[in-house]
């Protein structure tokens, strides 16, 4: 619920209260609300305010306040627009991020609201009822750029406007038409069908035909000959002219004052200090690119006002693009981003008057009955089946100790360890593989282990998911399958004996007859551990009232139980000494009870910690897409990701912040997942957030089609959209036409084993035909050892509709390829079809062109609908076709494929 004075617009009443989307019209100088059933629809003439609300798991509500600038807004509705936005982020306690959007130039974190796309439309918005608001059909050419979210510009219907790096979209009445250029993505063009199809539906009623066009290809093809006859024929586009226009690897940034006249007063340039803002002024970064207003928590409303028109004229003045972003930002919400241009922004920032009104805010909430929820303990919810088989090696330089059941559950610090966890999943057994590397272990150990485990993954079925962890960043999921885990000092490897025996180093490795103190910790009896921490001289980080220890002497054994601690942490403590050693019989202490021989044991009494161990708030997590084209190594984040964001042709990142999670696409250019593991380290290394990611966060490496359930838990899964054949287009395409069911197969070869020539152009897979026809031969089409560049397999015929069981028995990408057709009986009335569409079509029934067609009101049922076209009559084929089978199944097997798409028939 928003905090509405007498000064804030009726309009925003109850704003911010719930999750999702709220948009406000300005319409004759009014704020307007604009209903559900309209969000998405935006007209050039008018200014918006657009209100986006995410209630995390943990932590007080996020708003982003976007407003909306048509092409064809008059002035003081845009100025009006921003003072609203203004009054909205007052409203809700001035704890909002602001940002300008442009028509055509909006930014990713806008168009991430409206998936697939938003197209303007002409005329202006009326809130009356049955207001046509100025909008027709009309014939229209638009630009789809983008690979996550899509930006669409309408162009001049002319054959000028097409060129060979974009993907158009050709509305008219009764056709769809996509042109694919020559170098545009996969992506690109798998985006660009999601608008088609957005397109189909908004606009046509779901009822109207598509084609698709390949910039080059216009031989013997019905569509491809309609769509260069809207243009006035076919002529070849000119090839673009390369540009010679430097920009600047890293601009300039400049720091500016905002006076409460409006004029600017530059205060630093390029070395910048969080110092330079105080939080009674505003003050203007410029970027080059991007500018940003930061507005002092201490600033007033007018001063704020102010700073924003002055940031407009600046950008005037400047004589900016007007693809120059403007974002304005409160003090204490600085995006990464804009920290990320000072020197040492401070990690954790001091509680401050921000944090105050965000808990107001929540405090409302909580009384109006809105579900704002505090911090909960910490996750150890089972996301897969922990009571599955487990397998512990020691790594000693090259050399792998498989651990006995009896000791695999006891870690040393100083060694390395490989884990295997192989659990049951759907029909099958799943594999886990972790490098666990000891706080103190050598780097040739580690090196080893991560090696070793590569090997070990490479080696084994299916394709498991890896992981590598240090001691002490443990994830809970690592802690879950042990159940109990005992981390001893010292180490057993002999590259850690020769370390500290070069170095002067005691071997403090454990020994039952030594001194050792174990902080005991978990959340049940499926969950603890027992971690032994340093007894002497360091007692001050050793005790800690929220947990309970175990103090062994050579003599004495006692419990010591920290006054903050739970009933639940006493009876883990029970649990971890007779793990430790049945034999035991300790004296209990509480805290501040001690007796002092168990202060003498730990080199007498010192200070510790007192206070309760607070868990700051888990952020949502945040996915990023990875290029390493050319080299070069560019993270760029996807806003309100969905699992259709992991595309296939992409190295993906997702940010849990305590956790990483590296996933891989079929058709990616990552060869190994050593690789990608390395690509793990450098997006840490990076620390895109400004989050303080430590290099030691734990990192898991995922492939496509074998995701695990404590992955999949971040979206909302659908297993059918995870195990679909082909390319990002292929997919998308067969879905276009209403074939989904060909895509799943029932065997695909192994990722490892699969080539990743397939995709030359760092992650951005090119070269793609639009028709479908893959210049790069799909995984169902390739056994392995096959040549995946000869011209017998650039060939995209749709694999046969066995439904493949997700996790069968065999793993779902290994093998070849689809087996195939199975021979009907004579009773069917069909004979065996040969691969090249020949054979025994004698026997077969002959059905009207109409029950054969993809999308039929009366289909045929039990037939090859990889060969629909041998089922018609002959009379019927030559009419259709203008030519005899015989001719056909003599073309070429794209142009037979052609052919039948055009014809609906594939």
């Amino acid at each position: 619920m928003s905090l509405l004075s007498k000064d804030t617009d009726s309009a925003f009443e109850g704003a911010g209260s719930k999750a999702g989307l709220e948009i406000w019209c300005i319409e004759s100088l009014w704020l307007v609300r604009v209903p559900k059933s309209s969000h998405g629809k935006f007209y050039t003439g008018n200014a918006y305010i657009i209100l986006n609300t995410v209630l995390p798991k943990t932590g007080p509500p996020q708003h982003d306040i976007h407003y909306w600038l048509g092409n064809d807004s008059n002035k003081v509705d845009s100025a009006l627009a921003s003072d609203k936005a203004l009054e909205l982020d007052a409203a809700l306690g001035s704890c909002t991020v602001q940002y300008r959007e442009l028509q055509g130039l909006e930014t990713e974190r806008f168009l991430s609201y409206f998936k697939p796309c938003i197209i303007p439309i002409e005329g202006a918005y009326s809130s009356q009822e049955g207001h046509l608001n100025g909008e027709t059909y009309k014939v229209s050419l638009l630009t789809c750029k983008g690979d996550h979210v899509v930006h669409i510009k309408e162009v001049p219907f002319s054959r000028s406007s097409l060129n060979h790096n974009d993907v158009f979209v050709l509305d008219t009445a009764s056709k769809i038409f996509l042109f694919s250029g020559c170098n545009s993505s996969i992506q690109e063009r798998a985006k660009a069908l999601e608008v088609v199809q957005y397109i189909k539906e908004n606009k046509h009623g779901g009822k109207c035909e598509v084609a698709t066009v390949e910039d080059g290809k216009f031989v013997g093809d019905s569509d491809v000959g309609e769509f260069w006859s809207l243009f006035g024929g076919f002529a070849p586009i000119p090839r673009d002219s390369p540009s010679f226009q430097k920009q600047s690897d890293t601009p300039s940034v400049k720091l500016f004052w905002i006076t409460t006249q409006g004029k600017l007063s530059q205060t630093g340039t390029d070395s910048l200090d969080k110092k330079m803002l105080e939080t009674d002024k505003c003050y203007l970064l410029d970027c080059g690119g991007e500018v940003f207003v930061w507005m002092g928590r201490q600033s007033t409303i007018s001063e704020r006002k102010i700073s924003i028109s002055a940031s407009e004229d600046f950008l005037r003045n400047q004589d900016r693009s007007t693809g120059t972003q403007l974002t304005f930002l409160t003090e204490g919400l600085e995006s990464a981003i804009f920290r990320s241009y000072f020197d040492n922004w401070p990690q954790k920032v001091e509680p401050k008057l921000y944090e105050e009104g965000r808990g107001k805010v929540a405090a409302i909430f909580k009384q109006q009955g809105y579900d704002v929820k505090e911090i909960p303990e910490e996750d150890s919810e089972h996301f897969i089946n922990c009571r599955g088989s487990l397998k512990v090696w020691r790594v000693d330089g090259d050399e792998l100790s498989l651990l006995p059941a009896l000791e695999q559950t006891k870690l040393f610090s100083g060694d390395c360890y490989i884990v295997q966890f192989t659990y049951p999943g759907n029909d099958r057994d799943e594999n886990l593989f972790y490098a666990w590397l000891g706080r103190r272990s050598v780097m040739e150990d580690r090196k080893a282990a991560i090696s070793l485990m590569n090997a070990m993954v490479d080696s084994s079925k299916g394709d498991p998911v890896l992981a590598q962890v240090v001691e002490d960043k443990e994830p809970v999921q690592f802690f879950l399958i042990f159940q109990a885990l005992i981390i001893l000092k010292g180490g057993m490897s002999k590259g850690y004996k020769k370390f500290i025996a070069e170095k002067g180093i005691a071997d403090e490795t454990y020994e039952e007859n030594k001194i050792a103190l174990f902080r005991v910790q978990g959340t049940s009896p499926n969950n603890m551990q027992a971690i032994q921490v340093d007894p002497l001289l360091q007692v001050s980080s050793s005790l800690n009232s929220s947990y309970c220890y175990i103090l062994q002497t050579e003599t004495f054994i006692f419990t010591w139980i920290g006054n903050l601690s739970s009933t639940r942490d006493h009876d883990l403590l029970d649990r971890m000494l007779e793990l430790i050693n049945p034999t035991w019989q300790p004296t209990s202490v509480r805290e501040g009870s001690e007796p002092d021989i168990f202060w003498n044991a730990l080199g007498g009494k010192a200070e510790y910690p007192r206070e309760k161990e607070m868990k700051g708030y888990v952020e949502d997590p945040h996915l990023f897409a990875l290029n390493t084209n050319e080299g070069d190594f560019k993270v760029k984040e996807i806003y309100n990701f969905s699992q259709d964001d992991l595309t296939t042709e992409d190295v993906l990142v997702l940010d849990c912040h305590r956790e990483i999670y590296v996933w891989i696409g079929y058709h990616s250019n990552i060869r190994s997942k050593q690789q990608a593991l390395i690509l793990g380290l450098k997006f840490l290394e990076m620390d895109i957030l400004v989050e303080g990611l430590s290099l030691e966060t734990p990192l898991f490496i995922v492939t496509e089609g074998h995701e695990p359930p404590f992955f999949t838990r971040f979206f909302e899964w659908d297993s059918s959209k995870a195990n679909m054949h082909g390319n990002s287009f292929e997919r998308k395409l067969a879905i276009l036409k209403g074939k989904p069911q060909n895509l799943e197969v029932s065997v695909r070869s192994s990722w490892k084993a699969h080539s990743r020539e397939t995709t030359p152009d760092g992650l951005r897979s090119k070269s793609v035909s639009s028709n479908g026809q893959g210049r790069s031969a799909s995984p169902a089409t390739n056994v392995l050892g096959s040549n995946l560049m000869s011209p017998s397999n650039q060939q995209f015929s749709g694999p046969t509709p066995i439904v493949r069981k997700l996790f069968s028995g065999s793993s779902p990408l290994s093998g070849a390829a689809s087996p195939a057709v199975e021979p009907r009986s004579p009773s069917q009335g069909v004979g065996l079809i040969q691969a090249d569409g020949s054979g025994d079509c004698m026997n077969l029934l002959s059905y009207p062109y109409e029950r054969l067609k993809v999308i039929s009101s009366d289909p045929v049922a039990g037939i090859d609908v990889t060969k629909r076209e041998a089922y018609l009559s002959d009379e019927e084929f030559l009419e259709k076709f203008g030519m005899t089978k015989r001719a056909f199944y003599g073309l070429p097997k794209w142009r037979q494929n052609k052919l039948k798409m055009s014809l609906d028939l594939f």
